[in-house]
């Protein structure tokens, strides 16, 4: 008959473990959703540089409305670096984050982190419009 009662070694190897995951679930959460605010921001971004073409083409077509559209043009403009900027910084948050995951891969005895690498790309800075 095999003894099925674990003992307090096993208990606190199992508690141990159970942590382990908790922490780096954690960490690994954090980094996700720096990214998806990342994703959001890049959405915002690309919706307005949309609608900057957009202004640019009619103010070629309407030159009635050019100055109306040309001030729009400069407040779009000017939104759009605002959001690159806090865009950079969201991604500087996001940079920040996978360090700690790797920190605490280290700290737990995990050396390779190409998964981690892959699973939580970091996309590049942007750079700011320039008239």
């Amino acid at each position: 008959m095999v003894n099925l009662e674990k003992t307090p070694e096993d208990i606190l190897r199992e508690e141990f473990f159970k942590e382990r995951a908790v922490v780096l679930g954690r960490s690994g959460e954090s980094v996700q959703k720096a990214l998806e605010k990342l994703k959001v921001k890049e959405t915002l971004i690309e919706e307005l540089l949309e609608h900057l073409h957009t202004l640019t083409d009619q103010t070629k077509l309407q030159r009635s409305n050019s100055r109306k559209l040309n001030s729009m043009k400069e407040q779009v403009f000017a939104e759009i670096n605002e959001q690159i900027s806090q865009y950079n910084r969201t991604r500087e948050y996001a940079k920040l984050r996978y360090y700690y995951l790797i920190v605490t891969r280290e700290a737990l005895g995990l050396r390779r982190h190409g998964w981690a690498e892959k699973m939580y790309p970091l996309p590049p800075k942007k750079k700011h419009l320039r008239e």
